[in-house]
């Protein structure tokens, strides 16, 4: 789709509208378009009439959706998992790899939870150590990282946008640095994939975990795992789901006493792969995002956050995402001069029903292309009344 036809193009119309709010959440909780309501509908409609649903819908629509991250995120099919969420595959990558007493897991200072319940048991486990890289300047950096690792660092593990301020990690930058000295990268992608243009061949990541419902636009309880290719096999072996055995395809024959897995990243599939509610609404909603491209989303949604920093009144509100573009994910963050106005301003705003997050004393604005400037208008009258 050109430029020019992205602009002409009402993605409105995409979605059922939302009358009695302006809705600045996506990075919560994103609605999912009528195409994915439509989808889960017809997908009842298989619990209902059981008998009209065929073989094949147990593996059908999970490759539909592989298929579709790896042109969303640049990879191979072969290369993606579907999970329940962020956390399952980053458990995935915590259980796969060979850890030794005394190596190091880096993670950012202030992360999100993920980070920490996903790494910190594993010292008692496996006698590894987290280690927290410490902030040294406004936002989190590529540098604060490569300055934080030691020879023993086996993995760094950070989210690529923050869920918090907003930051984008220079995650190439970063990837690079822990190559060098033999370090893996992980990256959580949830407030990022979708919403703006990814590549993890340009990323340079070794692992990438995200959640389906904030900018793919998917249920909650979806998600993907991405490995790079050249590691599955490196990984320990271990548990996985019964459909993910070579042949089960063939419902007429389910006897393995010897099962292989599939060549791939199927093995870490969460069980009941074809959660045929989830999963239908995942399917549709990967569709419409790869219809609209992330850098239509991302082009408006920064057009949005700009204008809302420059009509922000400084005697009042301060910004708390990085002001450039390219220097921050899809949403923008600000505060009010003190924590306690701040917690009054975001109060004000849920009782004039303009939806945005409180998270670590910042608003979050998290937009979507159903969104308009006149929102915008709406969220700084308010501010200013």
């Amino acid at each position: 789709m050109t430029i020019a036809a992205a602009i002409q193009t009402d993605w409105r119309q995409h979605w059922f509208e939302i009358e009695d709010a302006i809705y600045f959440n996506a990075a919560g909780q994103a609605p999912m378009p009528k195409a994915a309501l439509q989808a889960v509908q017809n997908a009842l409609e298989w619990k209902k009439y059981p008998h009209r649903m065929p073989d094949h819908a147990y593996f059908e629509v999970p490759n539909q959706i592989r298929e579709s991250i790896a042109k969303l995120i640049g990879a191979k099919k072969e290369e993606i998992a579907l999970t329940t969420g962020a956390s399952t595959g980053a458990a995935a990558v915590a259980y796969g790899l060979e850890w030794r007493t005394g190596d190091e897991i880096l993670v950012a200072d202030g992360e999100f939870p993920l980070q920490y319940s996903t790494w910190k048991p594993m010292e008692d486990r496996d006698g590894v150590k987290v280690r927290v890289a410490a902030q040294r300047e406004r936002w989190m950096s590529a540098d604060d990282f490569i300055a934080a690792l030691t020879p023993r660092t086996k993995l760094v593990s950070v989210s690529l946008v923050r869920f918090d301020d907003g930051s984008l990690l220079d995650a190439a930058k970063l990837s690079a640095a822990c190559h060098a000295q033999g370090a893996l990268l992980l990256l959580d992608a949830s407030q990022s994939c979708g919403a703006i243009p990814l590549n993890v061949a340009s990323l340079g990541a070794d692992f990438v975990v995200a959640s389906g419902y904030k900018w793919l636009l998917s249920p909650y309880g979806t998600g993907f795992f991405w490995i790079r290719g050249e590691l599955i096999s490196k990984m320990r072996p271990g548990p996985f789901y019964w459909q993910a055995v070579e042949g089960a395809n063939h419902f007429g024959s389910l006897v393995f006493p010897q099962p292989k897995a599939e060549v791939g990243a199927k093995r870490w599939d969460s069980a009941e792969t074809a959660s045929y509610f989830n999963l239908a609404g995942m399917n549709a909603s990967l569709e419409f995002v790869l219809q609209v491209g992330p850098e239509t989303i991302a082009r408006h949604n920064h057009k949005l956050i700009d204008l809302l920093y420059s009509r922000l009144p400084k005697d009042r509100c301060v910004p708390t995402s990085p002001l450039r573009a390219a220097e921050r994910g899809p949403y923008g963050c600000f505060a009010a001069r003190t924590p306690e106005k701040t917690k009054e301003l975001y109060a004000r705003l849920r009782a004039e029903n303009v939806i945005v997050s409180l998270r670590e004393g910042h608003l979050r604005v998290s937009p979507h292309l159903y969104n308009t400037e006149r929102d915008i208008d709406r969220l700084i009258a308010i501010i200013t009344s």
